[in-house]
């Protein structure tokens, strides 16, 4: 009994042992593309859900070029106390703008103002109520007929057009000079923002942004810097000229001054009390040159990346090395500043931009803006 007891459990371990030899060799024979079993499966799609995840290499147009992934923007608290403290003195010397100034950049006026409260405003300053007359009836703006009142100029330009020329203006009274070679360069910065704002109030209009009031504002104010920048080094024109961009520019600042016109405005419009909030977006525009798409929200990356084009795009037309915006391809340029940009304009909300460009309205009033720069020169 006891010998066939073991004889029994001998023949079962056999036949376990090919049974299981028998399975190892039709797994390993399946043709590829067959049922497996669900473990199978699991198995199998482990090695292809890694590959999945390798990290790709960025192509040569992801790549930022070697200039400007060396940049970076530097902080007051770059310089040493002593430093700072005598760019302040420097600036505190420039002359403070009127009260209206922080009324227009008020929170409760920024996007909410009628045009009667603006007109009251400006007409409450006599000096820059007639600034702003001259303004809107010189050849900039190509006016059919003379405006007599800071009303109808509201009325033919737009509660944001005037409100940007009596910034500007107001910017440009803080920066004044005697000399001829650094008014030539005044002259091409207030023209480089006049030309931005324009394009920021049109297209805003045309992308349906919110609060077109501020982005007219911040577009603005962010030439402030680049103003009092140039009120502070010697004089040197070149680097206001076709072909030099914001990265060349910002460079050359921070090795003259220790920073450049970005953080330089900013240090300005606090030491005039401006809102700390305004203040901060302002400087979010030029920003936008190092700033890769990921490193921003949508909402905001949307409006900066608006703002800082129309900055740049309005310093290519004053400058004159876009000549004629009809011709202005934006999917063909390939310049440093528009580098991370370019990520930033693939946003739903901007994405009629390049079409909204050639508006023939849009066309034909910056036409007629360059025209009026070039005729004062």
């Amino acid at each position: 009994m006891e010998i066939l007891i073991v004889i029994l459990a001998v023949a079962a371990v056999l036949i376990i042992y090919f049974l299981g030899k028998s399975s190892v060799k039709s797994a390993s024979s399946r043709p590829m593309g067959s049922t497996a079993s669900g473990a199978d499966t699991a198995h199998r799609a482990r090695p292809a859900s890694v590959s999945r995840i390798q990290p790709v290499p960025p192509t040569p147009s992801q790549v930022p070029p070697k200039e400007l992934a060396a940049f970076r923007f530097l902080g007051s608290d770059s310089l040493s106390a002593e430093r700072r403290e005598s760019l302040r003195e420097d600036l505190r010397r420039l002359p403070r703008p009127p009260l209206s100034l922080y009324k227009l950049v008020s929170p409760e006026l920024l996007d909410s103002a009628t045009s009667s409260q603006i007109s009251d405003l400006i007409t409450s300053e006599a000096l820059i109520a007639a600034q702003v007359l001259a303004r809107v009836n010189s050849s900039f703006y190509g006016l059919r007929r003379p405006v007599v009142s800071i009303g109808q100029a509201v009325t033919f330009l737009g509660l944001n057009s005037v409100r940007g020329i009596c910034l500007q203006y107001m910017l440009e009274a803080s920066v004044r000079t005697s000399s001829p070679e650094r008014k030539k360069v005044f002259d091409m910065v207030s023209s480089a923002s006049a030309l931005a704002g324009e394009l920021c109030f049109k297209l805003a209009q045309r992308l349906e942004l919110p609060a077109q009031g501020s982005l007219v504002t911040q577009v603005v104010l962010s030439f402030l810097g680049h103003l009092s920048t140039a009120s502070l080094l010697p004089v040197d024109s070149s680097l206001w000229s076709p072909g030099k961009g914001l990265l060349e520019r910002a460079s050359a600042e921070q090795l003259s001054l220790g920073l450049s016109a970005t953080e330089i405005g900013s240090l300005l419009m606090q030491e005039w009390g401006l809102p700390a909030s305004l203040i901060a977006e302002v400087a979010g525009i030029d920003r936008m040159l190092v700033t890769p798409v990921d490193q921003i929200e949508p909402g905001p990356s949307a409006r900066l990346a608006l703002c800082y084009f129309c900055a740049r795009l309005g310093e290519r037309l004053a400058l004159g090395s876009v000549s004629d915006l009809a011709a202005f391809d934006l999917g063909a340029d390939a310049s440093m500043d528009f580098f991370y940009l370019r990520g930033h304009l693939d946003s739903p909300r901007l994405a009629r931009l390049a079409e909204f460009l050639q508006s023939t309205e849009l066309i034909k009033s910056v036409h007629q803006m360059q025209l009026a720069f070039l005729a004062r020169h």
